[in-house]
């Protein structure tokens, strides 16, 4: 399993930046440090036995749970509820979001997951657009529905929502029935 071999040459190459490896139905996820997932996926990319050629995706999560939500199922004290509510109380405000890589390697032909947790206000994640043009689209729906900054990106703008708009729609603590009066409706004549 080259993915496995992956892991292998990242605690070799970048020992002090691999902070968990998880293995899920024979799928590699690999949790690196924010500030060097840019070498990490040059690394991936370049090495002659893992060529992980193809940035699939660049995916955002919110670890979020809202606390001040009674019950987010719809059942008064729902057991599920209760245990996502005590997991918050773990979740350090530096450590908010998640930005996911799903890579690629043609030549081997298995996926690797990458991963890199993000702060709330203030943490930029290094832009990825350099390894692979096919990040561009991706970081920036990122940036779009959750916020997150991508340093040196060739073009961080909105790609779905106004630019004007100080939202970000997919965070867990953005209403669902949106915020009224937060966009301009045409008239309905």
């Amino acid at each position: 399993m080259i993915a496995q071999r992956a892991v292998e040459k990242l605690r070799e190459q970048f020992n002090d930046v691999v902070h968990e490896v998880i293995e899920f139905r024979e799928q590699l996820l690999v949790r690196i440090e924010t500030s060097s997932i840019r070498e990490v996926c040059q690394f991936l990319r370049d090495d002659e036995e893992l060529k992980f050629d193809m940035a699939i995706d660049v995916l955002g999560a919110d670890r979020l749970v809202p606390v001040d939500n009674p019950t987010m199922h719809g059942y008064v004290n729902d057991p599920f509820d209760r245990e996502l509510r005590s997991k918050q109380e773990h979740i350090p405000a530096d450590e908010r979001f998640e930005v996911i890589y799903v890579l690629y390697s043609n030549m081997n032909n298995e996926y690797i997951r990458l991963k890199v947790r993000v702060a709330e206000e203030g943490q930029r994640v290094p832009s990825v657009v350099a390894v692979w043009k096919s990040a561009d689209c991706a970081e920036r729906e990122v940036y779009d529905m959750f916020g997150i900054e991508f340093e040196g990106h060739p073009d961080l703008r909105r790609i779905y929502m106004p630019e004007y708009f100080e939202h970000y729609p997919l965070r867990k603590d953005f209403p669902l029935m949106g915020i009224p009066g937060s966009l301009p409706l045409p008239d309905k004549q």
